[in-house]
């Protein structure tokens, strides 16, 4: 279950889990929840959803039968304790009688449960037909009535079937009391089956509807699941921190630096305990995210530079720019406000129609001077120009400086050049172009720049 609900548990985990079971009290839950909690929730956001994982998985709510139809008339318990089918094989038939084997309701286990409200035989009698039929499998919701019937089968409900057709037969006057026992059971197996399916299949259908948001084209999603794929960005994101986070790597070689080592040395009368070895700083390479903001790839551009920032720890300095008539550098909204926030003023103040050749201009005046073989150009944009002078004799001047220039093109690759994109012109100076329309190639361009800039 937790897993289902994005907590990591790896088979370490377990182990430890395990053992942490094994020197607590099952009697004192607070002592389990807290125990299996240390062993396998790592962050605050986990405990978060371990702790409501834990209570709902074990809610202890006992089955209760209360029929209507007792509680209305108690003589009823008394009638049905000595109640005997007199249905002779004239009636019935001898199939019936030899399929039955049964002279006694009161014989029959589940309705003597049911009868006498037997809670925690109920319970018992409800958990072994779940783990018979494998209920921790339910997957999908029209799957419930399925299991439903399955666990009603396992746990002998069949009988009380069968008496109630020969109840029927004969009109017997105890059978809507019969009745009411066995609707109050399913009743109670399919709030159990109900409570199984929000356990198991919550996370596992958000972990479907996320696989459908991932390879959804961005400019498609609508604005209801917006925030969800906000989130899984930021997922996204984190996956690759890890991958490329900073490693802390001590200096045990190279040249030695004498002054450093001979001052701490003072400490020790002169003997080198501690030395210092020199190493080369490197300055870190820029990456410059220039991204078409006009209606067609607006919502594109804001999903990238979502998945940009969400890179702070990890990629190296970021300065973005928008464009769509005409270019800016939109670096210092990133940093005074949120990411979302700063993608609505950057639609607001660079929206419009669009145009390749002056925005390239722009960049050329604002930010060429700054590239360098370290640095990475990323642009994102359809290449549609409406006709206009591509300018592509800068986008060159870009290519011959930089290190790499990468162009996201959310179109499909049939309809580069097609129209009035420019695309098939832009590639010959681009060192990457890369179809980018949803979430999972956005993630593998992401990750290749990151290869790209270590």
């Amino acid at each position: 279950m937790l897993r289902n609900h994005d907590i990591r548990v790896s088979p370490s985990e377990t182990i430890d889990a395990i053992n942490a079971v094994s020197i607590l009290d099952f009697k004192k839950k607070s002592q389990m929840r807290d125990g299996l909690a240390m062993t396998l929730a790592k962050t605050k956001a986990e405990k978060e959803v371990f702790f409501d994982c834990f209570d709902r998985f074990f809610k202890s709510d006992f089955p209760t039968i209360h029929p209507q139809t007792l509680i209305e008339d108690p003589k009823s318990i008394q009638n049905l304790s000595n109640l005997s089918l007199k249905i002779s094989p004239d009636e019935i038939g001898q199939e019936f009688l030899k399929s039955q084997k049964i002279n006694n309701l009161m014989q029959i286990p589940l309705m003597r449960d049911l009868i006498t409200n037997n809670r925690s035989e109920l319970a018992l009698a409800m958990q072994n037909a779940a783990s018979e039929v494998d209920l921790s499998n339910i997957q999908l919701f029209t799957q419930k009535g399925q299991y439903i019937r399955r666990m009603l089968d396992a746990m002998g409900e069949e009988q009380i079937r069968n008496v109630i057709g020969a109840m029927e037969e004969t009109n017997d006057e105890n059978l809507d009391v019969i009745k009411s026992y066995r609707d109050s059971l399913r009743k109670e197996v399919r709030n159990f089956v109900e409570h199984e399916y929000m356990l198991q299949a919550e996370g596992r259908n958000r972990q479907l509807s996320d696989e459908i948001l991932i390879d959804v084209r961005l400019g498609n999603i609508e604005r209801y699941y917006l925030d969800r794929t906000q989130e899984l960005i930021k997922k996204m994101a984190g996956k690759l921190s890890k991958r490329y986070g900073r490693q802390i790597k001590r200096t045990r070689k190279g040249q030695i630096d004498i002054s450093k080592t001979l001052r701490d040395s003072v400490a020790y009368q002169g003997v080198p305990f501690k030395t210092h070895w020199k190493r080369k700083i490197r300055k870190k390479p820029q990456i410059f995210a220039i991204c078409d903001v006009s209606g067609s790839v607006a919502a594109y551009a804001k999903f990238l530079l979502i998945f940009l920032y969400a890179l702070q720890d990890v990629l190296p300095k970021v300065r973005s720019f928008a464009f769509s008539s005409h270019l800016g550098e939109v670096s210092s909204l990133f940093r005074e406000h949120p990411v979302e926030k700063a993608i609505e003023l950057v639609n607001w103040r660079y929206g419009g129609a669009t145009d390749y050749g002056r925005s390239l201009e722009d960049f050329r005046d604002i930010a060429i001077a700054d590239i360098d073989r370290r640095s990475t150009v990323l642009i994102l944009g359809d290449a549609r120009n409406n006709q206009g002078n591509p300018k592509i004799e800068i986008l060159r001047a870009i290519f011959e400086r930089s290190k790499h220039v990468i162009w996201l093109n959310p179109e499909p690759q049939r309809a580069w050049g097609v129209g009035d994109s420019e695309m098939t012109r832009y590639q010959s100076a681009c060192h990457i172009t890369a179809e980018c329309g949803n979430l999972r190639q956005l993630e593998r361009v992401v990750d290749r720049l990151l290869k790209s800039s270590r």
